[in-house]
């Protein structure tokens, strides 16, 4: 079962769904190895997998036996009509939560056993980060994982904003997608602020700038 948690297409300027463009490049990834074990042990999740469509991940996951819906976030949020005037002169630009989430994230009541976030914390507009972790932690079950992916350096080698297809190793297949850039790096100690009151946090660290976490609700 698939579910597209995006806004209508009918609508001028959205009928181009987000690029994939160049190879698929392998990647380690200790966290969806991780992930995976769970996967295969469980029966019948449902896996909310953010990012542009990936009929691979879409037929990976239901093969399992899972079900999966999907929300592209990034290229969502980065819309400039998301974006409301400052509530005073000099301050930075608000984001339109309510709306937003009303016409990308309303999950009309289902809850997941998996989310796969990937690096969407990287590149979405500040005025949104608090409010979509706090809509996941709403819309994940208890003892449900969260995967997620941060960058250690703003620029350089592996910052492109890319789709994780996944696979049935330890390794994730990235594709590069829009030219994002990204907006911010956290350290260790600010992921934890972030996912306080979930109910814990599992950090594996890389060599290529990328590390991941698996945060359990």
């Amino acid at each position: 079962m698939v579910s597209l948690f995006r806004r209508r297409r009918d609508e001028e300027g959205r009928e181009r769904p987000t690029l994939l463009t160049g190879p698929r490049i392998p990647r380690h990834s200790s966290g969806w190895e991780a992930l995976l074990k769970h996967l295969r042990t469980e029966n019948g999740l449902r896996v909310l997998d953010i990012g542009p469509t990936s009929p691979q991940n879409i037929n990976f996951v239901t093969e399992m036996g899972h079900s999966v819906y999907m929300a592209d976030v990034v290229s969502e949020s980065l819309r400039k009509e998301w974006q409301l005037p400052p509530a005073e002169e000099g301050e930075p630009p608000r984001f339109d939560i309510e709306g937003f989430f009303e016409q990308n994230l309303n999950f009309h009541g289902r809850q997941f056993d998996v989310v796969l976030l990937w690096a969407t914390l990287d590149y979405i507009p500040e005025g949104l980060i608090e409010a979509l972790v706090s809509r996941l932690k709403d819309a994940t079950l208890r003892d449900g994982k969260v995967l997620a992916i941060f960058h250690s350096k703003p620029t350089g080698p592996f910052t492109a904003y890319c789709r994780y297809h996944l696979t049935a190793g330890p390794e994730i297949a990235m594709q590069e997608s829009e030219p994002y850039p990204v907006q911010r790096v956290y350290t260790n100690r600010k992921i934890e602020q972030l996912f306080k009151g979930w109910g814990g946090i599992k950090f594996f660290l890389a060599k290529d700038n990328l590390y991941e976490v698996i945060v359990t609700r």
